[in-house]
């Protein structure tokens, strides 16, 4: 535990200062908040995804290039949202640009392969040191197609996840996500809760939920459905509570408590894959798994998924005994970006820019300790969180311990500021860019420093 003395903050004035920095945004989002009421009228709230509509309203972009995105109204940001993680090669890449006219001009869909995606297998085979892959268009169809694999492979039908983490909006793993604590059920029993409406019971109760970095949990949940779990899925860095990193041992634990139980241990890296390393979590955990699923950055802003796995793992495509598919699945246009985003882009070389980058932001660990805050930074690659808990966060039950306001009133306070981060609450998180300056990333922490003031009453 730490020892650290930190501030108590003034949640009243937190409340005051989000009341004020939410109508400074209403102020310069005029265009936006006009425009939503248009939206409405046949978008659900004005927007394609309900993650879109985070409070106070939603923003609308119009462009971006490099490390900022502009909206409507004509104001910059330095993005550190990039689009839920997918832009870490930065907007309008140039080799990106012009690989999307040139494949535009040769057709845009076949349903046919064609050899670039011979050539991104090839790549990302020797990124995460899988032998087989296939394609598909986002990341739920990417962890659809591993839980498919797992129960074909074993006959089983129970999948076991992590509590608190996000696989994908299908039924199988769209459980025990955003679980309140009147709902969770003890900590060693976690009850599996269906993320929303409209997901059968019968489905709810094929999910079983352990707690992140809890090997001892997860093999008693292996003890206690003795020969009726088909796999397990994990985040090798959990990511749905800011950047959660793996006790050592952790993840290689995991694998061995599968193959002991004669099922496959599948990684979701479609939001750490090509973020945390140049081979994901793979590379910067040292740990291969069976399957892994992959999505977002590795497509270069065009939709897209890939599931890679063993020989054995895929071996029931291979031999026609299990159907993956999809009409859109190794489509021209996406397989031409990814080959040349893996391959010319976010080369090994690039993940240097990272390093560079996170140079700078570490200030905001400064911050953090130069005003007492109490809170915890972490970076790994291009994600990076800052955890409003004197200790950093471990697990997702950590998490009940935060006050939603403070996360809240500090994306706004950025966003008014000219920074676009990740909205959620309870946390707060980025992904940059190879194409971020260091001005870009002075940016965050001068503005994390006015709002430390600010919370403990020193501005």
């Amino acid at each position: 535990m730490s020892t650290r003395e930190t501030v108590e903050i003034d949640l009243a004035l937190v409340e005051e200062l989000t009341q004020r920095e939410t109508k400074a945004l209403e102020a310069i989002h005029a265009e936006s908040l006009s425009f939503r009421e248009v939206a409405r009228r046949h978008l659900p709230g004005g927007v394609p995804s309900s993650w879109q509509m985070w409070p106070p309203h939603p923003t609308f972009v119009d462009h971006g290039l490099g490390s900022k995105v502009w909206d409507i109204d004509g104001n910059e940001y330095v993005d550190y949202h990039n689009g839920y993680g997918v832009m870490v090669m930065g907007h309008a890449h140039p080799k990106i640009v012009e690989t999307i006219r040139k494949q535009a001009g040769l057709g845009t869909h076949f349903a046919l392969a064609t050899r670039d995606s011979y050539a991104c297998a090839e790549a990302l085979a020797e990124r995460f040191g899988l032998p087989q892959w296939r394609f598909g268009n986002s990341g739920t169809e990417s962890t659809l197609d591993a839980v498919r694999i797992m129960r074909a492979a074993t006959g089983r039908k129970k999948i076991l996840k992590i509590e608190g983490t996000y696989h994908g909006h299908h039924d199988s793993l769209m459980v025990s996500v955003f679980v309140e604590p009147e709902n969770a059920g003890p900590r060693d029993h976690p009850e599996s809760v269906p993320a929303s409406l409209g997901i059968p019971e019968e489905v709810v109760g094929l999910t079983v939920a352990v707690p992140f970095n809890d090997l001892a949990a997860a093999e008693r949940a292996f003890e206690e459905n003795d020969g009726e779990i088909a796999g397990m899925i994990v985040e090798p860095a959990m990511s749905n509570a800011g950047l959660v990193l793996p006790d050592p041992g952790y993840l290689q634990g995991l694998k061995d408590l599968c193959h002991r139980n004669g099922v496959m241990l599948a990684f979701d890296e479609v939001k750490t894959g090509a973020t945390l390393a140049y081979g994901g979590g793979v590379e910067a955990f040292g740990v291969t798994p069976d399957i892994i699923c992959l999505a977002k950055a590795i497509g270069a802003g065009i939709p897209c998924s890939a599931i890679g796995g063993t020989d054995e793992a895929m071996g029931m495509i291979v031999r026609g005994e299990l159907e993956q598919v999809g009409t859109f699945n190794g489509n021209p246009m996406t397989m031409a970006v990814m080959k040349v985003n893996l391959t010319e882009a976010l080369t090994r070389e690039a993940y240097g820019e990272f390093d560079r980058i996170n140079s700078v932001l570490s200030g905001t660990q400064d911050v953090i300790d130069g005003y007492r805050l109490p809170a915890s930074h972490k970076m790994l690659g291009a994600k990076g969180s800052i955890d409003w808990s004197p200790e950093p966060i471990h697990e997702f039950r950590d998490l009940w311990e935060i006050d939603d306001r403070v996360p809240q009133l500090a994306w706004l306070w950025q966003l008014n500021r000219g920074v676009f981060k990740t909205p959620g609450s309870k946390w707060e998180s980025w992904t940059s860019s190879i194409a971020h300056t260091d001005a870009d990333a002075q940016r965050y922490v001068d503005n994390f420093e006015s709002f430390a003031a600010a919370i403990t009453g020193r501005a």
